[in-house]
């Protein structure tokens, strides 16, 4: 049995490409484009995601200090169904309406000495949310009837919280009108 032989190795039979001076690099210049490309894609799709994460941790800073403001003005309005309500003489976050043209009450007192405090712990806020409640014109009712001696008088009261999130950078105010 004859095993065929193979021919051997000679300096003739590798041959390097014929074109081996003319070649110029041009395989690392676009890998190199290609890879420049990737990082700016890859910087930029990490720019957004950074800037979603913002904008997720806003809202819902957001949004806790709007349950915040919005518990403290439900207490505000269960405060007013008491047999009775206290003075409204300005003190104990318990006002009368300013004056026509003049400034808004929530907009003008200091929320940290002259408001109610919400007194049930709310966790996951800086500060617990506070209310104030103001007591507006009595309006007179209209019951419909011509006899004499059944009109009656309606008030009305203006309660008004304020609550921030997280953190002191997001504030929620929310008002709300209630009839006794």
């Amino acid at each position: 049995m004859d095993i065929p032989m193979k021919t051997p190795i000679t300096q003739t039979s590798i041959r390097p490409p014929h074109n081996i001076h003319q070649q110029r690099g041009a395989v690392l210049a676009v890998s190199l484009i290609m890879l420049l490309l990737l990082t700016i894609l890859g910087i930029t799709a990490i720019q957004t995601t950074t800037m979603q994460e913002r904008m997720a941790g806003n809202s819902r800073d957001l949004n806790m200090a709007f349950q915040a403001a919005e518990a403290a003005l439900r207490k505000g309005e269960i405060d007013l169904t008491a047999a009775t309500v206290p003075a409204f003489d300005g003190t104990g976050g318990h006002f009368t309406p300013a004056a026509l043209n003049a400034d808004e009450i929530w907009e003008t007192i200091d929320w940290s000495t002259s408001a109610i405090n919400y007194t049930t712990t709310l966790y996951g806020v800086a500060a617990q949310p506070q209310y104030i409640v103001e007591e507006l014109p009595t309006i007179a009712k209209n019951t419909g009837s011509l006899e004499a001696g059944l009109a009656g008088t309606v008030q009305f009261y203006r309660i008004t919280s304020r609550a921030v999130g997280a953190t002191s950078n997001s504030i929620a105010m929310l008002q709300s009108v209630y009839k006794r």
